[in-house]
């Protein structure tokens, strides 16, 4: 419509009409409509769902997908095997001897840590009486005691749990495995617990990072892992007001891909998109790589429907927003699994872009290319996605990189020699800033032009999409990386923060400073690796995400080694003004620190919370209990 039209009545209803028109012609061809009460001008349908997917077997040893890993071969050079990723079946022979290097360590592809997998699993403490009733309403195929189903539901994704699995044991796992269908069946579930006295712990992915499904040793009832994934639809799409519903136990992957078919995007991309849930992602509070166009998941969720001990969350309608005083949907915002158990979400949608670009930028140094993240922000109109490399993590994607061949090696001579002569970069200080845009192509250029323009008063220069496009998909393959280096004696983990930019370079250099003495004091061999990127960006400051890993080769207890150094390390985020946390959540692994955060009255309130809402600790996971000694999981 033209502006004047907006003035004509006639006009307006046409428009009107034509909007409805347009929706029923959708709503015919891609399904049936949704029953309700306002049927007649209801936009919603029902979407086909996806059929069966295949070979899609997931590691219980490790991360992610069974057929994925990454190998070393005799050369020292390392291969990750599959088909799925950009690296998948390159020769990388600068990974090893790069590690070597920085971590001064002697890395030899012979020399490993066997593991057996799986451990030995607890016992089963039985419920007689909740089984009886269960068996009412769930069929034989939704109750599983399988000793590998029970142990991969105690755990999430900490160093810590996946070197526990390998060389240890897990003291405590789930007694029982239920795999609800319905939300009518997570109800009964609920009933039975609060009946027989039993401890619910809510499963989606299996990808947090805090200990959140780890079991309390001390725990004498029986601990059932309701796993969410057969819960796992679009239940209805709405075309015309731009929403879905999606139930809790749908995947990432699954979710992206069956509203692509429908021309629509959620925009959520966490780094564990392939294997985390929808409701895991409101459970944990969670953030994506493209948060700057399509916002986090509290910006994407427009209604929760959850079941608690006092009965089911839910609403009658849904709008745009609301002022209905306190709004119970809120609580369940990183709730971590102690309110209760989310079954579905309504969130909103986004037109698939019209374009998707890539690009990269290379600064002389972190600090520059902090001040140009600054101004970037302070302008606006972000691209979806900016995330800045400090040096060392710069190095460690060149590492990743195959042997150049043929004309490509003439390319990255040309490349290196116009970087470090001409530019006068030098390669132990440059850093690296990744980009993708996405929406109009009028969007994609306006942002294109602020991005470089800003990038070029900040002495960086454009370096290419094929290197945005590769650091951008770099992030699921590199996550297999944990998994092949503990085998060859090293530990790694990542951990996050969030930060006032007048801080950000500060606690930075503040983090990799106390690791660095961490490391030394505790006597480890070599050095440690520590790097940081930036993230994501907000108006008043930055998500900062770290990696850490060391040598722990003849040491009597690793995990408890880096416990403590990650503690410390968190200990000096919190001194230089950083968060606690800014996506993964508190669970159990950084519970002892939220005195430090909170007044004694908003810890108050958090326990009078669930108090009123669980008081027989049903959901007794134990996630978030203030004041708690590090690494005490009773």
């Amino acid at each position: 419509m033209k502006p004047a039209d907006l003035l004509d009545p006639e006009k307006l209803v046409s428009a009107g009409a034509q909007a409805v028109q347009q929706a029923r012609r959708l709503r015919s061809l891609l399904g049936p409509r949704v029953s309700s009460p306002q049927s007649a001008s209801d936009p919603r349908f029902v979407p086909p769902q996806l059929p069966q997917p295949k070979d899609e077997d997931e590691s219980d040893a490790t991360w992610g997908f069974a057929d994925t890993r990454f190998e070393a071969r005799a050369d020292s050079s390392v291969v990750l095997t599959g088909g799925r990723y950009l690296l998948c079946g390159e020769p990388l022979p600068g990974l090893m001897p790069w590690i070597r290097g920085v971590m001064q360590l002697e890395l030899r592809p012979d020399d490993k840590h066997p593991y057996a997998f799986p451990p030995q699993v607890p016992a089963s403490i039985e419920n007689p009486a909740f089984n009886q009733t269960i068996s009412e309403f769930l069929q034989p195929d939704q109750c599983s005691t399988d000793d590998r189903a029970r142990l991969r539901r105690g755990h999430g994704h900490t160093q810590e749990e996946m070197y526990a699995i390998k060389y240890g044991t897990l003291p405590r796992v789930p007694d029982l495995v239920v795999y609800p269908a319905t939300e009518d069946q997570v109800v009964r579930l609920t009933q039975a617990a609060l009946a027989h006295n039993v401890v619910l712990i809510p499963y989606g992915g299996g990808t947090n990072v805090t200990d959140a499904l780890r079991c309390p040793t001390s725990e004498t009832r029986t601990i059932v892992s309701v796993d969410l994934r057969r819960m796992n639809k679009v239940r209805w799409i709405d075309p015309v007001n731009r929403m879905a519903c999606i139930e809790a136990g749908a995947v990432g992957r699954h979710i992206m891909e069956l509203l692509k078919n429908h021309g629509f995007t959620m925009g959520h991309e966490p780094d564990s998109v392939e294997f985390s849930t929808m409701g895991g992602w409101v459970a944990t509070h969670a953030s994506g790589m493209k948060k700057n166009k399509y916002g986090n998941i509290e910006d994407l969720l427009l209604d929760v429907t959850a079941v608690t001990p006092q009965g089911v969350l839910h609403r009658a309608e849904i709008a745009p927003r609301e002022s209905i005083g306190i709004d119970p949907r809120l609580w369940m915002l990183g709730s971590e699994g102690k309110l209760g158990i989310i079954t579905s979400c309504v969130v909103k949608l986004f037109p698939l872009p019209e374009v998707q670009k890539y690009g990269s930028i290379l600064f002389p140094d972190f600090e520059t290319g902090v001040a140009f993240m600054y101004e970037l922000a302070q302008a606006g109109n972000w691209p979806a996605s900016v995330r800045l490399m400090d040096n060392l993590q710069f190095q460690f994607g060149q590492a990743l990189k195959p042997a150049a061949k043929g004309w490509k090696v003439h390319k990255s001579k040309a490349e290196k020699l116009f970087v470090t002569k001409i530019q006068g970069f030098d390669v132990n200080q440059m850093t690296a800033c990744t980009l993708v845009f996405e929406g109009t192509r009028r969007e994609v250029a306006a942002q294109e032009a602020l991005v470089y323009e800003i990038a070029k008063k900040h002495s960086g220069f454009a370096a290419g999409a094929e290197n945005g496009q590769r650091g951008y998909q770099l992030t699921w393959g590199i996550a297999y990386i944990r998994d092949f280096v503990m085998d060859h004696w090293v530990i790694a983990e990542s951990f996050e923060t969030s930060v006032p930019w007048s801080k950000l370079t500060t606690m930075v250099d503040n983090v990799k400073r106390r690791v660095l003495e961490e490391h030394k004091a505790h006597g480890l061999p070599g050095l440690p690796f520590i790097t940081a990127r930036v993230t994501q960006i907000y108006d008043t400051g930055a998500c900062v995400y770290f990696y850490f890993a060391f040598s722990y080769k003849g040491l009597a207890d690793p995990t408890h080694t880096f416990h403590e150094v990650e503690n410390a390390a968190r200990e000096e985020i919190l001194r230089s003004g950083g968060s606690l946390s800014h996506h993964h959540g508190v669970g159990k692994l950084r519970q002892h620190f939220m005195a430090r955060i909170q007044s004694p009255a908003a810890l108050q309130m958090h326990d009078a919370l669930k108090k009123a809402v669980d008081p027989q600790n049903i959901f007794g996971a134990g996630n978030q209990t203030a004041g708690r000694p590090a690494g005490d999981y009773a």
